[in-house]
């Protein structure tokens, strides 16, 4: 008798639960749009956060929100946004790709190590053993945590240990930018091209005794930049990408090399009075 109350009680209370769940579904339901994973399976997948939003599902429900274009995801292919335009109905919009640039050159064979560094081979721990032990304070210290911390394989270290970045890879993702203890990377439109591969806050030759390919804040690439384009500040060429900047001709009395103009086919270009790197040996302090 006692088994069957102990069961018919068991069974009640799995109805009244079962009930509380049901009315509880009714009540607390939201209701989402199913285009919202229709859309989220036309993207990249990247959750890259490039757009500006955390990953490609709240990207999606933006989108069919209406709140963004399609051409805001920089990832995607132009027959993958060209699709979620169509799909949603709406314009395709446009947003120009953004890639990771680095602001120095001191590989190996220009730049001059003063210490020898022991210990975790991590740009951040050696930062942290009076700055890496690099002659140039600002330089990179060529350890690669930039190169770890890319999970889009965007960048590679040369021979040179110089992180190099591959633009059609590159997410702007921002990673690199958060990863590197000199504040080397920064994201820039695709479209920055005059680009100043030097972060050295040094003035004057002395900045060749550490890097020979440093800028010595000679300050020729602001004169011959027009419209104030270019603006010498803590020693370092600044250029307003306000102005017009897709011209040549700063780069060409640059005699380091360190304001360069970087060409999708020919990659970086130097000016015409720039020297020529021929060492492929490391470079030791002392040399020339």
């Amino acid at each position: 008798m006692s088994v069957i109350v102990a069961l018919s009680a068991l069974g009640g209370l799995t109805l009244l639960l079962a009930i509380m769940l049901i009315i509880a579904n009714k009540k607390l339901y939201v209701y989402e749009d199913p285009r919202i994973e229709n859309v989220e399976d036309m993207l990249p997948h990247a959750n890259c956060g490039a757009c500006g939003f955390p990953g490609c599902r709240p990207f999606a429900e933006a989108l069919v929100k209406g709140e963004i274009l399609p051409g805001k995801c920089t990832v995607s292919t132009d027959e993958g946004r060209q699709q979620i335009a169509f799909y949603l109905g709406v314009e395709l919009g446009s947003e120009e790709k953004r890639v990771a640039r680095l602001a120095c050159a001191g590989g190996t064979n220009v730049a001059v190590n003063r210490a020898s560094y022991e210990g975790l081979e991590t740009c951040q721990a050696a930062a942290l053993v009076s700055g890496g032990g690099k002659g140039c304070f600002w330089g990179c210290l060529g350890h690669g945590d930039c190169k770890v911390v890319c999970d889009f394989d965007a960048i590679h270290l040369n021979e040179f240990n110089i992180p190099e970045v591959d633009v059609n890879k590159c997410t702007a993702c921002g990673d690199c930018v958060e990863v590197c203890p000199k504040g080397l990377f920064s994201l820039q439109p695709i479209s920055h091209r005059l680009w100043v591969a030097c972060k050295s806050q040094e003035n004057g030759d002395v900045v060749l005794d550490d890097c020979k390919v440093g800028c010595t804040a000679c300050g020729k690439c602001a004169m011959d930049a027009p419209d104030d384009l270019i603006t010498m500040i803590n020693h370092l060429p600044v250029i307003d990408y306000s102005k017009n900047h897709s011209i040549k001709a700063p780069i060409e009395r640059c005699a380091t090399g360190s304001i360069v103009w970087l060409d999708d086919e020919k990659g970086i270009v130097k000016g015409k009075e720039s020297k020529k790197i021929l060492r492929t040996a490391p470079l030791k302090a002392g040399n020339s």
